[in-house]
């Protein structure tokens, strides 16, 4: 976990108080509690079936909660015209990245631009080439998402998540089909772009290298608990967690039930 100093008199952003979250009538998390910082990365993580997209769908107001509240920047997401306010405030890279694949680069970053602004389409250009230069696809503006890697797809969908400028980023398992070397250099795009924007940054994964270099703080969701069973540094909780299963999963190690170990 990096150094949480200018945390410590950070206010919260995104307060979730006893939410309960599911779908239809099946609750998959129960009794949530918990504030993420301005400014700090904060990961939620934890097995497969675990809840963790659930909570992203909650926190960017695509699912209403069965019980209990959101609120960001003090605006509760039940109400329609405070959700409309806040999806303005926040940016969101989806996990494939979602861009269009008939568009150019600079046509996906640009339509947040032309759809939430009255801006000239001279000065769209302007703000396009500096978003892609930020996520260092400068000179790609023209290219299609068929022509470019996977991890080059990632950073374009970034750029359009930052196109207006957000306070909050959302990250759906940014780092899932990379390879461990474009998964790094992710890694360290978020942590460059977090430390010059100052921007919060919520991320959905499992993949422990990430989690490590990247957290300032952690929850962890355990599918049979329907909710959080461990909060706080990844790095701490590895060592010193007084659960076994949190222990195993920072430690990389399989069940003994699931093995035949003993």
């Amino acid at each position: 976990m990096r150094s949480d100093s200018k945390h410590a008199t950070a206010k919260p952003v995104i307060k979730v108080r006893d939410l309960v979250a599911g779908y239809g009538e099946e609750v998959i998390l129960k009794d949530l509690n918990f504030d993420v910082l301005e400014g700090e990365i904060f990961v939620i993580l934890g097995g497969s079936g675990c809840g963790k997209s659930t909570l992203l769908k909650h926190l960017i107001g695509l699912c209403p909660p069965m019980a209990g509240s959101i609120t960001i920047n003090d605006l509760a997401l039940t109400d329609e015209q405070n959700l409309q306010r806040v999806l303005r405030q926040c940016g969101i890279l989806f996990q494939s990245g979602a861009l269009f694949g008939s568009m150019t680069l600079a046509e996906n970053v640009a339509l947040p631009l032309q759809e939430y602004t009255d801006l000239p389409q001279t000065h769209i250009d302007t703000l396009v080439r500096m978003k892609l230069a930020l996520v260092n696809l400068a000179g790609y503006e023209h290219h299609l998402p068929a022509e470019i890697s996977g991890g080059m797809k990632k950073r374009a969908g970034l750029a359009r998540a930052m196109a207006l400028n957000p306070q909050i980023l959302f990250f759906d398992e940014p780092s899932a089909g990379l390879d461990p070397i474009s998964s790094a250099e992710l890694d360290q795009l978020i942590l460059h772009l977090n430390k010059t924007l100052g921007t919060t940054m919520i991320i959905v994964t499992h993949e422990l290298d990430s989690i490590y270099t990247v957290a300032d703080r952690i929850i962890m969701l355990d599918k049979r608990a329907k909710g959080i069973i461990a909060a706080g540094d990844p790095a701490h909780l590895r060592e010193n967690s007084q659960n076994s299963y949190v222990r195993q999963f920072f430690n990389r190690e399989p069940s003994p039930h699931k093995t035949g170990l003993e």
